[in-house]
């Protein structure tokens, strides 16, 4: 199986050389895309560096500034699919995404559609140093989209995702409007709705270790407001996947 990784990068200089070692040692067929928004530290840079050491693993997109995950995820995307590659994998460039996780996920959906790697099944677990309040916020703003989109899945804000390459082009992503980590919902819940086959590998989470998070409050209000306008936004949708489940 040809996978291509799409990671998107703001100010991951510490990170992404020992991201990329980490991948290149698995035993999986991988290509990187890294989409860089432009980091003033340097990673872009970086980034360039390591294209020209695998000249045939690692591809850069270099954006003029900082244009959000879903636009480095949908141009990531859009790249890809462009290529031979048989599944799309998404994850973060700080290590809170366990590489390793990769080679589970990579077989699973061997006989899924999309495989997750989620935190809230058994085996998963957020960072052991969390704080409390830390660790009910992840856990209420998972539960609060799970509930209001009737999704079965345990974790549908993660954004570790490993897709079949025939998933993502039999969905139209470009209705996908959401910003912020919001957009990963979204866009699980447009899969959702369709009907593909969803999978759930165990993974720990774990609070990077170099480098500033990007996660803030106005990202999280705006997630609780855009849950409902999402759920509003895909009823043709659902009901599309409703008759292929029944046929």
């Amino acid at each position: 199986m040809h996978i291509t990784i799409i990671i998107p990068t703001y100010n991951e200089a510490e990170n992404l050389p020992k991201l990329v070692s980490a991948l290149f040692s698995l035993n999986l067929n991988l290509r990187l895309l890294i989409v860089d928004d432009n980091s003033p530290d340097g990673t872009g840079e970086i980034a360039d560096t390591l294209s020209a050491d695998y000249p045939d693993r690692v591809e850069v997109l270099h954006r003029e500034g900082k244009l959000g995950l879903r636009t480095a995820y949908l141009s990531g995307i859009e790249l890809a699919l462009a290529t031979d590659t048989d599944a799309i994998a998404q994850m973060d460039a700080d290590f809170s995404h366990d590489p390793a996780r990769l080679v589970d996920m990579a077989e699973m959906l061997k006989t899924r559609d999309v495989v997750l790697g989620s935190r809230y099944v058994p085996g998963g677990r957020v960072d052991a140093n969390w704080h409390r309040w830390r660790k009910a916020l992840s856990a209420f703003g998972n539960f609060y989209a799970r509930t209001i989109l009737g999704f079965k899945l345990r974790d549908v804000t993660t954004g570790y995702r490993l897709w079949r390459r025939e998933t993502l082009e039999g969905m139209p992503l470009n209705r996908i409007q959401s910003s912020g980590y919001v957009f990963l919902v979204e866009m699980a819940y447009m899969a959702y709705s369709l009907g593909y086959r969803f999978g759930e590998v165990p993974i720990y989470f774990a609070d990077r270790q170099w480098g500033k998070s990007k996660m803030s409050f106005k990202i999280q209000l705006e997630a609780a407001f855009r849950i409902w306008l999402v759920r509003w936004g895909y009823r043709d949708l659902r009901a599309k996947g409703r008759a292929a489940r029944i046929e």
